[in-house]
């Protein structure tokens, strides 16, 4: 009997082993499974970090105000020929006549303003002849009275004939 009794402790010692070796070893699935859990948590963190970030720096270029916006590749060459770009265009090639330029880089130099000035500069010095030819002769365009008085007074001051 009392090898019964000592074979029975035996296998209680042995099954409260087997129990704590599964109990370790469910703890540590779990305790895996936890890490993962952690590890994933902590990836989606940096994740929403991330996009939190670009959000406001986005946020911040829209407060800065609106980015250049860009034109991308030229679809023609800086050499080529003005006249061939603008074959249709008969004015355009007029003012380019009048700019001496032939290509688009020398046509780049130039800004909107500068050219309306070029252009406008002759027209603008040829009224002005017009209107004090008038005013020699006593005449004048309409309502510009007061630029012919004015003239007859200073050209009469610097000794002009009359």
């Amino acid at each position: 009997m009392a090898n019964k009794k000592v074979a029975a402790k035996k296998k209680q010692a042995r099954k409260k082993k087997s129990v704590t070796k599964k109990k370790k070893a469910a703890v540590k699935k779990t305790a895996a499974k936890k890490s993962v859990r952690r590890k994933a948590a902590s990836r989606k963190k940096v994740a929403r970090k991330k996009a939190t970030a670009k959000k406001k720096k986005k946020a911040a270029r829209r407060a800065d105000g609106p980015a250049e916006p860009k034109l991308g590749r030229a679809r023609v060459s800086g050499e080529s020929k003005l006249e061939q770009i603008f074959l249709k265009d008969y004015e355009a090639r007029q003012v380019f006549e009048f700019l001496n330029v032939a290509t688009l880089k020398e046509l780049e130099k130039y800004g909107p303003e500068e050219i309306a000035a070029r252009l406008t500069a002759p027209m603008l010095q040829t009224v002005n002849r017009i209107r004090k030819a008038l005013a020699l002769n006593n005449r004048t365009l309409k309502d510009d009275k007061e630029f012919a008085t004015q003239f007859l007074k200073t050209f009469a001051q610097q000794g002009g004939p009359g």
